[in-house]
C-alpha cells in the first residue's frame, strides 16, 4: 500500500468549499420547510375530516335567511325547474339580530340599514369552469354583466339571474345541533407546530418557497398591459350607468 502525505491526501480527496456547504444547509433548510408544510396540511385535514356529535340539547344561536321559491311559483307548473335551479344559486346570511340590519355613518350619525341580499352570480371564470354545475336551460336564465371592482381597479364580468322575483327571502331560527368532535392529542400537535412556525419567523419564508411570494395569492396582472386607464375608450353615458347601478 502506497504512503500518502497530508498534501497528496488533500489534492486526492473532494473536501467540500464554504459555498457549497452553505449551498447544501441552505438546501436542507428548505426542504425543512417544505416538510413543515406538509405535515401542517395532513393535521389540518385531520382535524377538518372529525365527525359531528349530535348535541343532547339544541340551542339557537341566531337567526339565518335564504331565499324559497314565491308562493304562486311553486303552484306552477316550473315549480320543480326553478327549485333545482334554486338549489344551486342560493345563498344564506347569519345575524344576531332578526332584522338583519347592520350600522352604517351617514352624515356623522349612525342609522340601521337593512343587509343586502341576491342570489348568486358567477364570475367569467366560474362561467367557463368545466366544473359548473349549470345546465344549457338554466344558463339562458343569466345575462352578462360588467361591475366595476375597486379590488383589482378594473371592470370585471358577471353573469346574473335575469328573474330573482321568482324567489323571496326567508328568515328562520339559526339551531346549533352538532358540534365538532375535538382531539386532544392532535390539538396539541398542530399547537406545537404553530408556534414553532410563528416564534421562529417561518410562515412568510414557507410562502415564498411554496408560492413564490410571502402572500398566497399573487398580485393580478392586467390582460392587457398597455391598458392604463379603466375608464378608457368608454362613453360618458356607459360610466354613468355604471355608477348609478353600483349605487343600487
Amino acid at each position: 500500500m502506497e504512503n500518502y502525505t497530508v498534501d497528496e491526501y488533500a489534492l486526492c480527496t473532494r473536501f467540500k468549499s464554504r459555498r457549497r456547504k452553505e449551498r447544501l444547509a441552505k438546501e436542507d433548510f428548505e426542504k425543512h420547510l417544505i416538510q413543515l408544510r406538509k405535515r401542517e396540511k395532513e393535521l389540518w385535514k385531520k382535524r377538518k375530516d372529525l365527525p359531528l356529535i349530535p348535541l343532547e340539547n339544541p340551542y339557537q344561536k341566531g337567526w339565518q335567511r335564504s331565499f324559497v321559491l314565491r308562493e304562486d311559483v311553486a303552484r306552477s307548473s316550473e315549480a320543480e325547474f326553478y327549485r333545482t335551479l334554486l338549489e344551486k344559486i342560493n345563498t344564506w346570511q347569519f345575524s344576531s339580530e332578526k332584522s338583519f340590519k347592520r350600522k352604517k355613518k351617514r352624515k356623522r350619525r349612525n342609522v340601521y340599514v337593512e343587509k343586502i341580499q341576491t342570489v348568486k352570480e358567477f364570475s367569467e371564470w366560474e362561467w367557463k369552469s368545466p366544473k359548473l354545475e349549470l345546465t344549457e336551460k338554466e344558463k339562458a336564465h343569466f345575462y352578462k354583466r360588467e361591475r366595476w371592482c375597486s379590488n383589482f381597479k378594473r371592470y370585471k364580468i358577471h353573469y346574473v339571474f335575469n328573474e330573482p322575483w321568482r324567489y323571496v327571502l326567508r328568515v328562520s331560527p339559526y339551531m346549533i345541533t352538532h358540534t365538532k368532535m375535538v382531539d386532544s392529542d392532535l390539538e396539541s400537535e398542530i399547537q406545537i407546530l404553530d408556534n414553532y412556525i410563528v416564534n421562529l419567523n417561518l410562515r412568510n419564508k414557507i410562502n415564498r418557497l411554496i408560492h413564490g411570494s410571502s402572500l398566497k395569492w399573487s398580485y393580478y396582472q392586467k390582460e392587457n398591459p398597455k391598458e392604463t386607464s379603466p375608464i378608457k375608450n368608454k362613453s360618458l353615458n356607459t360610466l354613468y350607468q355604471q355608477y348609478l347601478d353600483e349605487m343600487i
